[in-house]
């Protein structure tokens, strides 16, 4: 007597595949690096002249997306990276607390009454490039990081499209300030940019990123059963 047939399911990219994957997200990983450790320097050095709580975090968040990104490299430097990716996580989703703490104690500051933010050029034409520019960057990451079945890969373009909302929040809040000259935008931007960075945190810890390799049965681009992201952030 013969039982129910056994389904199949295929596991995840082929080792060709899966090694050319391994170099993307190392290039993309390095790509990470670069634009941001410049972001960060501009954003850190303007807003500082500007006394901008808004600015200051973001650049800040370009310091812990570096980190985020070096985490990712450490992991696929390894010969196998899956069981470095834990660790991995674990750095990504400590820097998002360090990130939400540090802006939510600024911001409540800059509101209860410090200085209140200048003009800023600088800052302004910073949020409007990488607007532009971390979305294409995420995108990439995220494909990659879900075809190859990697959670840390996965965190790591979710900090990137982390970016991209900080940057219209950031450019939204400056802008006001300097047309309307409502200095309590710029903390409140900052405030903003504390709860998304405390929530993706949250996500990165417990591991709630789109992790199943791409087989027959995850035909959404990596996204298996119950993954959160892919409704929201499609292929």
């Amino acid at each position: 007597m013969t039982g129910p047939p056994i389904p199949i399911v295929a596991a995840g990219p082929a080792p060709q595949r899966r090694r050319l994957l391994n170099r993307r997200v190392r290039l993309l990983v390095a790509a990470t690096i670069t634009y941001n450790v410049i972001e960060a320097v501009v954003a850190i050095t303007a807003g500082t002249m500007a006394s901008s709580t808004a600015l200051i975090g973001f650049g800040l968040d370009s310091v812990i997306e570096v980190s985020s990104a070096a985490a990712v490299a450490w992991q696929f430097a390894g010969r196998d990276p899956e069981r470095r990716e834990k660790a991995a996580l674990r750095v990504i989703a400590v820097s998002f607390f360090a990130l939400a703490a540090y802006v939510t104690v600024a911001s409540v500051r800059a509101l209860a009454g410090g200085a209140e933010a200048e003009h800023s050029t600088v800052g302004l034409v910073l949020a409007a490039l990488s607007l532009a520019i971390m979305p294409g960057l995420s995108y990439a990451q995220r494909r990659t990081g879900r075809e190859l079945g990697s959670r840390s890969a996965v965190a790591d373009s979710k900090q990137t499209l982390l970016c991209t909302y900080l940057s219209g929040v950031l450019l939204v809040g400056l802008a006001v300030n300097s047309l309307f000259g409502w200095s309590w935008a710029d903390p409140v931007a900052a405030l903003v940019i504390a709860a998304v960075a405390l929530k993706e945190g949250r996500e990165a810890w417990r591991g709630d990123v789109c992790c199943t390799p791409v087989t027959p049965a995850t035909p959404a681009g990596g996204c298996g059963p119950g993954c959160s992201c892919c409704a929201a952030a499609p292929n």
